[in-house]
């Protein structure tokens, strides 16, 4: 290990930042020294905005991936070399505000019965249920399922911040099945040995099937099933700061999107169109021009 390597690793377990975020951030700065064929403390802010333009015009990487590598390049510099750089040496490309997916009940009934088999369905039917995302999915222990206070425990969830959900009844009769079948003894959906959790890859492998099963058309991941969760819940009455805490939202500005994807909240107020007391359109005179 180089001495920057472990300078940095140091700067990010003492603010306790996730493993996930740590080899992530590692990861990126390697890239960033590799590129240019120098140790990274020997490059500066021209260097920075080149390497920037090459993840974006070469590499075309996605947005929030880019934005990703410059945070964890603005760590090293100011965090673990503790250089004076300004902010705006760290330039973040702006990404385009598309709202998610979202599945109708319907669908959502569909895409489990769907399901390739019962780990599948389990999975599917705890992730709609709850909200949760992928990785604390996958970080689940048989005794985070509570069924004495029907609620599930989900430990250092993002943010290292842990938080508990409902357990939905219909849901716990499915986990008992799926337990009686799968046996399993440490964590909920247990991966290659039952002392290791399954892949998150693995997760997004049983949402793709069971989509394509069930001929949904839309792009559907299982973080859509999060989604969908969140606005079901703000159309049947729910609040929002209810779902905030329910998601492990750390601001409320993030939980806003789903008044925006919610039909109860779009259809809320009436439309002006129709207060307006226009001629038929029976009685309009037909435009002449036609469609070749």
């Amino acid at each position: 290990m180089t001495h920057l390597r472990k300078m940095m690793l140091d700067e990010l377990q003492r603010r306790n930042y996730a493993q996930s975020t740590v080899d992530a951030y590692i990861s990126a700065v390697e890239d960033f020294a590799r590129y240019f064929r120098q140790p990274p403390d020997r490059l500066g802010p021209d260097h920075i905005r080149q390497f920037q333009l090459y993840l974006i015009r070469d590499r075309k990487l996605a947005v929030n991936t880019v934005k990703q590598r410059m945070a964890a390049i603005q760590f090293f510099f100011l965090r673990t070399l503790k250089r004076a750089y300004l902010k705006e040496e760290f330039p973040y490309p702006k990404a385009p505000r598309r709202l998610p997916s979202i599945l109708s009940q319907e669908e959502v009934t569909r895409l489990i019965d769907a399901a390739a088999n019962l780990s599948h369905r389990a999975m599917l039917m705890t992730l709609y249920s709850t909200g949760i995302r992928r990785a604390e999915l996958v970080h689940l222990k048989v005794g985070d399922v509570d069924s004495q206070r029907m609620v599930i425990h989900i430990h250092e969830g993002k943010g290292r911040k842990d938080r508990d959900v409902p357990l939905s009844a219909k849901l716990l009769e499915t986990l008992r099945e799926y337990w009686r079948c799968v046996k399993p003894r440490n964590y909920l959906f247990p991966g290659q040995s039952a002392d290791a959790p399954l892949t998150t890859k693995a997760v997004w492998f049983a949402c793709h099937t069971a989509v394509k099963r069930a001929s949904i058309q839309k792009r559907i991941s299982p973080h859509s099933l999060r989604h969908s969760y969140a606005t079901h819940l703000l159309e049947s009455g729910a609040d929002l700061r209810t779902i905030q805490l329910l998601l492990g939202h750390a601001d409320i500005k993030h939980t806003l999107v789903y008044l925006h994807l919610s039909q109860r909240h779009l259809h809320a107020a009436a439309n002006p169109l129709d207060a307006l007391a226009v001629s038929d359109v029976a009685e309009v005179r037909p435009s002449r021009r036609k469609l070749r």
